[in-house]
């Protein structure tokens, strides 16, 4: 059956459009038309005057709805990880792995195939290649040197569910970048301690993006501006930013927004409480920390984000919103996803003038929001 969703300003992604519907076929986005030239049996959606628009696309979300993914890497985590966070509005993410061993590994791969998700677009596997010295709230026991051997092995056994992989680029030789582009992987610069001129390297030779700047990498000092200063001083390479005013100061993220325009785009980065395994992190009022105190993610959701950037940084609504779905989307080549267009997928929010989820429209059916 077809669904016509009216009354609403449909924002693409790329423009607003508020003189026509928007038409979907089976979970597809057919396209704009007048509500009075479709089937007579299709369902009509009376969008109340609202903002309609993609569903939001996070990069980096290693837990949620009672789950720590990488603690618990099975169906039963995934489907709860899943339902809670298309629930704020995300409605295509990558689950975070951070280092770990290799039976965390497996079983991560195995369930990610075994059990998938229209919701979980793949794994972003952090590490295990990366620095000792930026690890953050990486287990230090389980970072491990980078050869050829050691990664293919690694890829292997993933089946194609790794989309995204965090780096070091002062670690990794321009062959296991290579290697890892050649499975289809997004390659990311992060918890690193790269200089400027390693990390230009690293883009040169083909990492495209940075994981959650600022944050577990060389600081950007005047002698050495270190992996944010080559990020900014690309003309390419993106950046992912947790913009919760914890990570990153609310200036900082204004500087970067202005210095890297379309190539700065959001991430949650949140996890979710655990007491069990190599990851343990304890809920504080507004972030997780280790239990020594070591700040080891966000709390946030994605349009927790959105409204971040747009009431503490000074950043366009509009912009804000790209920030935090097509940017990211066409960061990993997910074509149908983060914007309103024919053949995208119909995962849609609906958003009020305060930036206030107010429903979410998938699988043919719309759900406002109380």
């Amino acid at each position: 059956m077809q669904t016509l969703l009216h009354n609403a300003t449909f924002f693409t992604g790329r423009e607003l459009v508020s003189d026509s519907a928007l038409l979907t076929h089976d979970g597809i986005i057919d396209g704009f038309a007048s509500r009075y030239a479709v089937p007579e049996d299709a369902q009509q959606i009376d969008c109340k005057g609202l903002t309609v628009m993609a569903g939001l696309i996070d990069l980096q979300i290693a837990g949620g709805g009672g789950f720590l993914f990488s603690g618990h890497p099975d169906e039963r985590a995934l489907n709860a990880m899943a339902s809670a966070i298309t629930s704020s509005g995300t409605a295509g993410f990558l689950i975070a792995m951070p280092t770990n061993t290799a039976d965390v590994y497996r079983k991560a791969f195995r369930a990610l195939r075994e059990h998938p998700h229209p919701a979980v677009m793949g794994l972003h596997l952090e590490g295990p290649y990366i620095s000792t010295a930026k690890r953050g709230a990486h287990a230090r026991e389980l970072i491990r040197k980078p050869s050829l051997e050691d990664l293919s092995a690694l890829l292997e056994e993933a089946g194609g569910v790794i989309r995204m992989m965090t780096v070091a680029p002062e670690v990794c030789t321009p062959e296991i970048i290579k290697l890892i582009r050649d499975h289809g992987i997004t390659v990311a610069a992060g918890h690193s301690n790269a200089s400027f001129r390693q990390a230009s390297d690293g883009f040169t030779n083909g990492i495209e993006t940075t994981t959650h700047l600022f944050n577990a990498m060389s600081s950007m000092h005047h002698r050495d501006p270190g992996l944010p200063g080559a990020a900014f001083y690309s003309e390419t390479a993106c950046a992912s930013i947790i913009a919760d005013g914890i990570h990153v100061d609310y200036s900082m993220l204004a500087i970067a927004k202005k210095i890297m325009q379309e190539r700065l785009f959001l991430i949650s980065d949140a996890v979710e409480e655990n007491s069990s395994g190599a990851y343990q992190h304890i809920r504080q009022h507004d972030r997780f920390t280790l239990p020594d105190g070591t700040l080891s993610g966000s709390s946030l959701t994605m349009i927790d984000a959105v409204r971040n950037c747009v009431r503490y940084a000074g950043i366009d609504r509009y912009e804000a919103l790209k920030m935090a779905s097509i940017y990211p989307a066409r960061l990993i080549r997910a074509n149908d996803r983060g914007v309103i267009a024919p053949g995208a997928r119909a995962d849609l929010i609906v958003l009020d003038d305060e930036l206030e989820l107010k429903g979410i429209f998938t699988d043919g059916r719309m759900k406002f929001k109380n």
